[in-house]
């Protein structure tokens, strides 16, 4: 019995020990979405903090970005992030850095996000809270980042007051306003008053969305009626109610919209490019879409839908063509068009096109981990799988220097 026992607690120890290695073997590696940042503001007399997510293909390239600031960022910031890389991952939205403005705990919140009320000293702060953002924060994230003019402030709640009241200032730095179910109750509804004078003087020209969930007493009725009958037609806005969400449920689905708004009819497939008409009706489509808050140009979606739209539509013998036009009109985004349209013709294996089509960007090319990648499916269709293999190689090589998330990693291996 003893020899039993022991025998059973030696398999047992052996057991739990290759199972403790295994755990071990496990390596784990966090899933980063972005990071945050702390600076010292003179403003505030106090430090700040603040955090940033980048699109996905930032280090790609030394493409400049728009901006999406998001008030009250320990609330928000993570969900908005979220939801901006996927809608741009998606081809519904372009690539935007995102910020989020972080604010220090609920007096700070409400300090920073009113105007002063006499009866209520907590309240009074956006006045140098606005200051900070224009003179400190937001040349500070100029300086750090690869930004552009574009920059669009969103705001919920109390943050969602702030986003209309910055809109309000001369000196805004912000171009655009998410303004979702915002407290315009605050100082006894006082906020159409003072949006009424700016709307028919047509001094509020950004684009602003503003929302509302199912609830009551938040003001905005009033602040959409002023819209309404004061906004000149050239001003962009729009209005959205959700009766099924309440006050903490809507702030997601309030963004998704609002982002959308921002860029209207941006999503676009091979289907719909058919529905279109031809390569010219459908780069005069996109032309369009330059008109937008934050323009418009070929992300890795739209390019690779618009190669299979140029091989559904039977317009191959014009591919030459339409890339002429778009080195013109977007000369920016020829080469990944290009890399699209070499990859369909690898699939169909018309490998004298691959080599012409790829020849012609190598340029540029070669910097870029799509470019490798069908240079090795080419070289491995031509019987040379020592070329392939480097190729490949320098693939994955670029993709781990760019820092590209795992799903495009894969896509390459």
């Amino acid at each position: 019995m003893i020899k039993i026992i022991t025998l059973i607690f030696a398999f047992l120890s052996v057991l739990f020990s290759k199972l403790a290695a295994s755990e071990q073997a496990l390596q784990t590696q966090p899933i980063i979405s972005g990071y945050q940042y702390q600076h010292s503001s003179k403003l505030l007399a106090q430090d700040r903090r603040y955090m940033v997510s980048l699109p996905e293909r930032y280090h790609m390239s030394n493409r400049h970005y728009a901006s999406l600031y998001v008030i009250d960022a320990d609330f928000q910031f993570q969900h908005v992030s979220a939801v901006v890389k996927n809608l741009a991952r998606m081809g519904k939205l372009p690539p935007l850095i995102v910020i989020g403005i972080a604010n220090q705990g609920s007096d700070d919140y409400l300090k920073t996000t009113t105007w002063p009320d006499p009866k209520d000293e907590a309240f009074g702060g956006a006045g140098q809270f606005h200051a900070y953002l224009k003179q400190e924060l937001v040349p500070l994230i100029d300086s750090q980042f690869r930004t552009k003019g574009q920059k669009a402030l969103s705001g919920y709640s109390l943050g969602g007051l702030f986003t209309l009241y910055s809109m309000m200032q001369p000196d805004t730095p912000f171009n655009a306003f998410l303004a979702m179910s915002p407290s315009a109750w605050f100082d006894g509804n006082s906020l159409p008053g003072k949006l009424e004078p700016l709307l028919k003087q047509g001094k509020l020209t950004a684009p602003v969305f503003i929302s509302l969930a199912r609830e009551e007493g938040m003001g905005v009725d009033k602040v959409v009626e002023v819209f309404e009958q004061s906004a000149p037609a050239a001003l962009k806005w729009q209005y959205k109610h959700y009766p099924e969400e309440n006050h903490f449920t809507t702030a997601l689905p309030a963004l998704y919209d609002g982002l959308q708004f921002l860029a209207p009819d941006y999503a676009i497939d091979g289907t719909d490019m058919l529905a279109i008409g031809d390569y010219h009706q459908v780069l005069a489509h996109f032309k369009e879409q330059q008109k937008n808050w934050a323009g418009f140009r070929f992300e890795w979606l739209h390019a690779y839908q618009f190669a299979k739209y140029m091989f559904w539509s039977k317009q191959l013998d014009q591919v030459d063509g339409a890339l002429q036009a778009i080195s013109k009109q977007f000369p920016e985004s020829l080469t990944g068009v290009t890399i699209q349209l070499a990859n369909g013709f690898n699939k169909r294996k018309d490998f004298e096109r691959v080599a012409q089509l790829l020849a012609r960007v190598k340029a540029d090319g070669e910097t870029l981990p799509g470019w490798h990648k069908q240079m090795s499916v080419y070289y491995q269709a031509m019987n040379k799988p020592e070329l392939a293999r480097q190729h490949q190689q320098q693939a994955l090589k670029l993709a781990q220097q760019y820092q590209l998330e795992s799903w495009e990693v894969w896509e390459l291996k």
